[in-house]
């Protein structure tokens, strides 16, 4: 159906843009977006909407954590009559400007969390490697990704209590993802679980005066890649002489003595980039982290990306994070907020991780879901 979108260049079929290449219902279209305090990473929000043009849903939430509590607000509707129009009930998304602002917002609704934040781009934008496999023929991801790092401006109010958010000292990232997903079912209520054979993965971000870091890698084995994709960038606007890419990364983790789950407490990544040089990072973890099924990755109470819940639908809740319960029911997969050191320099940002049962390191945490 014709869309305000419609009016625009750049139609890459014979059709209008609420249509894409594939019938699959896994393709899917994303915007995530997190922040976080510096120098203390005591807190973190995270933002996210998910395009299903082939399954005619919008979805989408909205989380912040700290103190030991995480705050969850999700959110559905049907996506047409209006499929680009990037609005969930109280949620709201919009470009200002491409590659530089972007407006985020959560009206006054039931859950008690509310913000109006605007995403200013400090650094160019990082393109990921194409994510692409078959199996048993069939494509079953086929996926572009791109993130950039930035700052934040705004406020966030939650649990009465109001926050101012400055660009001085508020920092983050965001990324955008299109195409067809690999299916992620982590949701023990609802069986069957996505099987995974013994890996590690990790993707990282961290924003320094002037210069950025991107890492990302999945393994097998240590030093078996069957992933990876980095880059340093510059500032916003900055014309580099050529892309400084990731070629090659080790890891020694260490984990923190968490009876509830996998829990990064620090790490030392050495990093080798295309131009030949190697860069030894060390990692420490802050306090902030948000745990992202909060957000649906993977699956809650019988609900995962995608699905229809009608018209629209909202829900909400409250995790304690030292409630055993809810940590199992949370799992692994979170935006853990990191302190990371390169030489002489201190940067920040956030920290994705997971060890698979099997992996040949780091068997003090295999106990514990790796997603």
């Amino acid at each position: 159906m014709l869309s305000k979108q419609d009016d625009f260049l750049g139609h890459q079929l014979p059709t209008t843009f609420d249509h894409v290449m594939s019938s699959d219902p896994a393709w899917m279209e994303r915007l995530w977006y997190t922040g976080h305090p510096i120098p203390g990473g005591d807190f973190i929000f995270d933002i996210g909407l998910g395009w299903h043009p082939n399954r005619n849903v919008m979805d989408g939430f909205a989380g912040v954590a700290f103190g030991g509590k995480q705050y969850n607000f999700r959110v559905s509707r049907r996506l047409r009559p209006n499929p680009l129009e990037t609005t969930i009930g109280p949620l709201e998304i919009e470009i200002l400007e491409g590659l530089r602002r972007h407006w985020l917002a959560l009206k006054p609704n039931e859950s008690g969390l509310a913000f109006e934040l605007e995403f200013v781009a400090t650094m160019n934008p990082h393109e990921e490697g194409e994510h692409f496999r078959r199996r048993n023929g069939r494509v079953t991801e086929h996926m572009a990704r791109a993130q950039q790092l930035g700052a934040y401006r705004g406020w966030i109010e939650v649990a009465g209590e109001r926050r101012e958010v400055n660009e001085a000292t508020w920092l983050g990232q965001r990324d955008h993802s299109w195409g067809i997903r690999a299916e992620m079912r982590t949701d023990e209520s609802h069986p069957p679980l996505t099987f995974y054979p013994p890996f590690f993965y990790c993707w990282t971000t961290a924003q320094f005066k002037g210069r950025g870091l991107h890492i990302f890698f999945k393994e097998r084995a240590p030093g078996d890649k069957i992933y990876i994709s980095g880059e340093e960038v510059r500032g916003v606007g900055a014309v580099a002489k050529q892309i400084l890419g990731l070629e090659d990364v080790s890891h020694d983790v260490v984990w923190a003595k968490d009876a509830l789950g996998q829990t990064l407490q620090s790490a030392e990544f050495e990093a080798v980039f295309s131009d030949g040089s190697r860069r030894r990072l060390k990692i420490r973890a802050l306090p902030g982290r948000y745990y992202l099924k909060g957000g649906l990755y993977g699956g809650l109470n019988g609900w995962a990306h995608g699905d229809d819940k009608g018209k629209l639908y909202a829900e909400h809740d409250v995790w304690s994070l030292d409630d055993a319960a809810t940590r199992k029911l949370a799992r692994t997969l979170s935006d853990h907020v990191i302190e990371v050191t390169d030489g002489d320099d201190v940067g920040y940002g956030i920290v994705e991780y997971g060890v698979g049962k099997g992996y040949a390191k780091y068997a003090e945490v295999q106990d514990h879901p790796p997603i």
